[in-house]
């Protein structure tokens, strides 16, 4: 190894420069090597295998920034979600890490916490980092923020929930509507006509909107008259406590409420632990539908009911329509909309009355 090899061995950064200066090669021809362009210029294999071997000796490492200066990208993604913490969340981001890295990009994740002023944070934060697109399942009130988006053409997909005022947007989402529908109707159609609703606030948000209606409209189908009692609203911010206040309310009503619609299934899961803790029986006393299934739904005891989202699906169609539209150059392609079904699966948690 020569003095100058040994002095840039001990640097603390190696710099491009510096492994040209050393070889005696320009500058560029050590960035084509690098960037596995060597053949293609026709520069010589020994040359190019001096290249590598004093970068790996030296452990030389591309200014990233740089080089996404100059191909005008990071191949970064950003996904927000409502909750990372939440198990369809986490599901839904590994899924779309997954796909993202068969494109060759890397998932930046972050948390609104259902906040408005942190999601808003957030996509400000990510956009000055430079990632390439966005994938949001979006809590926002205002819809500033997605209009700003939309306005710069920059790169986007909604996920889970959409802004139905701004028609031209990509989104793929899943029929909640009728998912909630067909659960309720299940009920019904086995005898119950005292169902509680446990849903979630912020109320505004699409998805959970909707399952709200698909509760009403299956009980208006069913002729049973709407009881706003059993409308329960539940604190994204203490789910177990807020369950287990609104189960104790529902015990003491007039009325002898015989199943709940749980709207997701974190709300599901606490209303598992409301009721045992209670000695409430599912489905004995107490029959329940969960929005949202998870994998140890079918083996608990009793077996949980629930509305099962494509979840792998809505991973894959959100990926590669980002990825469709960041390497859309000239901004012509139609936005693309995918609403998707569920499916309801019937297990032991539900009582024929």
């Amino acid at each position: 190894m020569s003095i100058f090899v040994i002095k840039l061995a001990n640097m603390k950064k190696t710099k491009l420069q510096d492994i040209a200066n050393n070889i005696g090669v320009s500058k560029t021809l050590v960035s084509m090597v690098m960037n596995g362009h060597g053949d293609k210029n026709g520069i010589k294999k020994e040359t190019q295998e001096k290249v590598i071997a004093l970068c790996k000796q030296l452990n030389y490492k591309p200014n990233q920034m740089a080089r996404s200066l100059r191909l005008g990208k990071t191949n970064t993604i950003g996904l927000i979600v409502a909750d990372i913490s939440n198990t369809f969340y986490a599901k839904m981001a590994r899924g779309i890490e997954d796909y993202c890295n068969k494109f060759g990009y890397n998932l930046i994740i972050c948390s609104s916490d259902e906040k408005d002023a942190k999601e808003s944070s957030i996509i400000r934060m990510l956009k000055e980092k430079q990632v390439d697109g966005l994938i949001i399942s979006s809590t926002l009130v205002d819809n500033t923020e997605i209009l700003a988006l939309k306005n710069e053409h920059f790169p986007f997909v909604l996920v889970d929930r959409y802004f139905p005022e701004i028609p031209d947007t990509n989104f793929v989402v899943i029929d909640n509507y009728q998912g909630a529908f067909n659960a309720v109707n299940h009920l019904i159609e086995i005898g119950h006509q005292n169902i509680a609703m446990l849903s979630i606030l912020p109320f505004h948000i699409t998805s959970v909107r909707d399952r709200n209606k698909g509760y009403l409209d299956a009980l208006i189908k069913g002729g049973i008259n709407i009881d706003h009692y059993l409308l329960c609203q539940i604190p994204f911010e203490n789910i177990e406590m807020g369950v287990e206040l609104e189960i104790k309310k529902i015990l003491t009503y007039q009325k002898k409420v015989t199943a709940l619609f749980a709207v997701n299934q974190n709300i599901a899961i606490a209303a598992v632990k409301a009721l045992a803790k209670l000695n409430i029986k599912i489905p004995d006393e107490m029959s329940l539908i969960s929005f949202d299934d998870l994998p140890f739904f079918e083996i608990m005891n009793p077996s949980i009911t629930a509305v099962d989202q494509p979840l792998e699906i809505i991973c894959k169609n959100a990926v590669e329509i980002l990825m469709a539209e960041i390497n859309n150059k000239d901004k012509s392609i139609k936005k693309r909309q995918m609403v998707l079904p569920t499916e309801l699966r019937i297990r032991n948690s539900c009582k024929s009355l």
